[in-house]
């Protein structure tokens, strides 16, 4: 157990462990509060539930736990204009429930091809994208998109992630950059902060396996642009390990409480 101070608010996306949170969800979003995580990122939602519980019940364990419910990885891929109406109506429930769970942010994390084959395909992504999140807004929760690497790459002339933050809404849509993704793409995250201030409400802060083990992410430049960033929370994600998963996602947060680079709070 991590045993600072003043524990810094660092979240978990639980897809960190996700097979224990097939298994044993509950015992392990206890184990997740018990090392000194102070809130948690979903990747369980389906059907209006989160890892098979009711919102309420979800959101019940988690505040138990030591820990509280702020954010969730969910999303439906571009409609076309026949299925509209439908993928509105998934939102509608998708927000209910998120909004029963007090979640504050809801996080799509990723795009299917046709988001990747053309600027015109694109283009509809990110208006699709203001309409979820001016839905969201409404609702009183946030609206985001999670980068991987693909979104570095450049088609028919623009770099992907620079045409997403130009053509969405900053009132409707915020980006949940990815440290270690962005890097694997090739770009530099301090220059997104520079050219895009305020975007960035949430961050993964990843390595290719635990926290600081690869030697090769400069998390420290990141951090030193959090403000003009306009990050909120910081939230570990691992998903590949030297250890057992649960062992994993405890070192990794042991790495960000031991660094002079993070704060407690950035909410402060």
């Amino acid at each position: 157990m991590c045993t600072t101070k003043e524990k810094k608010e660092i979240g978990l996306q639980l897809y960190s462990v996700r097979d224990a949170m097939k298994e044993a969800p509950v015992e392990t979003v206890k184990k997740v509060g018990e090392m000194g995580y102070t809130f948690v990122e979903a990747a369980g939602y389906a059907d209006g539930k989160f890892y098979g519980m009711d919102p309420e019940a979800f959101k019940s364990l988690t505040e138990e736990s030591g820990m509280k419910f702020i954010s969730s990885h969910t999303g439906q891929a571009l409609p076309d204009s026949a299925s509209w109406d439908e993928t509105m109506q998934w939102w509608d429930r998708c927000i209910d429930a998120h909004k029963r769970a007090g979640v504050k942010y809801i996080v799509q994390p990723s795009m299917d091809e046709v988001g990747y084959n053309s600027l015109d395909g694109l283009k509809r992504y990110c208006e699709y994208f203001n309409a979820v999140g001016e839905k969201c807004r409404e609702n009183g929760i946030l609206f985001g998109y999670h980068n991987h690497s693909g979104e570095f790459a450049e088609l028919e002339g623009q770099v992907i992630y620079d045409f997403m933050l130009q053509n969405t809404d900053p009132d409707k849509v915020f980006f949940q950059i990815d440290l270690y993704w962005i890097k694997e793409g090739g770009k530099n995250p301090v220059d997104y902060f520079n050219n895009y201030p305020g975007r960035f409400l949430l961050w993964h802060v990843k390595d290719e396996k635990e926290l600081g083990a690869s030697g090769e992410m400069d998390f420290e430049s990141s951090f030193a642009l959090a403000d003009k960033a306009g990050v909120d929370y910081i939230i570990v994600e691992v998903e590949k390990y030297n250890f057992d998963p649960l062992e994993s996602v405890k070192k990794s947060l042991e790495f960000l409480q031991n660094a002079d680079f993070v704060r407690n709070s950035y909410t402060e």
